[in-house]
């Protein structure tokens, strides 16, 4: 596992979850992965619409989040819609999901957080189907402390640049927050992108 842990901020008030979820196009008996879901707020959104038809893949390196997330559901009932991976994503197959099962990848406040945001990326891809989407929400500045380091931001140009290396085009924007940017992404072709050596 790397040696790095995702950072839980509190967004509220900035991002807004479940008007979020309602943006991604969530439907009852999906398959999702929320990667890196953190305080599992998207997690639960996403639970609720999908009821007893669907699954969300909620995967983080965390231990300690997933049990919250878990004791969460269970207060909730939707803990049956819910799956916990402890899974670093930043290795090939680090969710431990099959290839090309999922129909929506969630990758919310976690870009600014790892390292390597190349292999998220890959990783969202090698587990979509080739109908599936992928949802990046994220900082779009610093925001005075509020967000991450100003040099940690991923702004906008700089996710859609990692995304269509990644083999990813833009389908469209949404409106994640004062200070979030949303992008909706499909698979630019059906063919496995290389993966290049850096």
């Amino acid at each position: 596992m790397s040696a790095h842990t995702h950072t839980v901020l509190n967004t509220a008030g900035f991002a807004h979850p479940h008007t979020n979820v309602s943006a991604l196009g969530v439907e009852s008996g999906m398959m999702v992965a929320d990667f890196g879901a953190g305080s599992g707020a998207y997690a639960h959104a996403i639970a609720k619409i999908l009821a007893k038809a669907g699954r969300v893949y909620v995967i983080d390196v965390q231990k300690d989040l997933l049990r919250r997330i878990h004791t969460e559901a269970r207060k909730r009932g939707d803990d049956s819609a819910i799956e916990l991976v402890w899974g670093d994503l930043e290795v090939a197959n680090g969710s431990k999901i099959a290839d090309g099962k999922i129909d929506l990848v969630l990758v919310s406040n976690l870009l600014f957080q790892v390292p390597d945001k190349s292999a998220i990326l890959r990783e969202a891809r090698r587990i979509l189907k080739p109908s599936g989407r992928l949802a990046v929400i994220d900082w779009s500045e610093s925001f005075g402390g509020m967000g991450p380091q100003k040099e940690d931001v991923v702004n906008k140009d700089a996710a859609l640049a990692l995304a269509d290396k990644a083999g990813f085009a833009l389908m469209r924007e949404f409106e994640a927050g004062a200070h979030h940017y949303g992008l909706i992404f499909r698979q630019t072709s059906l063919t496995q992108i290389p993966v290049t050596a850096v």
